[in-house]
């Protein structure tokens, strides 16, 4: 049982376990970035409304702000949780899923973080057009912004950045 447990946790399990585990990281990875989100669109960089559905669920009471301006707050917001997230998901990674070492370390640290910055910056196109234009919730809007980042995201670690 334990040897079992052991062969899944590895590097060396089946394609579908490691897929599991890239699942399970991944979202660990949005709870995390999520958290990060919402603590910097709420108290840093204002970007909810008094209808998101976050501002609702919690009973809170947010400031009116212009489109233009929760749109840029909810960038901002975006990249701040992206440092803390990213940073997180790249160590749970190389610890439980993927082999490194396609590249020398710091380089596959860079590449992690710039795969997962141009994922970021699409997703984050996304989410501004999302509430700039169409009007939508940032809580929704960001949601289209993680589906979309993480189908970037897998296809590029998985292939280009570590070994298979």
């Amino acid at each position: 049982m334990i040897a079992s447990i052991k062969k899944h946790l590895s590097h060396d399990a089946h394609p579908a376990v490691q897929f599991i585990k890239y699942a399970v990281v991944g979202g660990m990875s949005t709870v995390v970035h999520m958290v990060a989100f919402f603590l910097c669109g709420w108290f840093i960089f204002p970007s909810l409304g008094q209808n998101d559905i976050f501002v609702k669920l919690l009973g809170l009471n947010a400031p009116q702000i212009a489109e233009s301006v929760r749109a840029a707050n909810a960038a901002y917001s975006n990249a701040v949780a992206f440092m803390i997230s990213n940073t997180f998901c790249y160590f749970f990674n190389i610890l439980f899923v993927f082999k490194p070492g396609r590249h020398n370390r710091i380089l596959e640290f860079l590449l992690f973080f710039g795969v997962s910055a141009v994922s970021m910056t699409i997703g984050t196109a996304i989410q501004t057009v999302l509430i700039a234009r169409l009007a939508m919730q940032t809580t929704f809007a960001f949601i289209a912004n993680i589906i979309s980042s993480l189908l970037i995201n897998y296809t590029m670690r998985k292939f280009f950045i570590f070994k298979n």
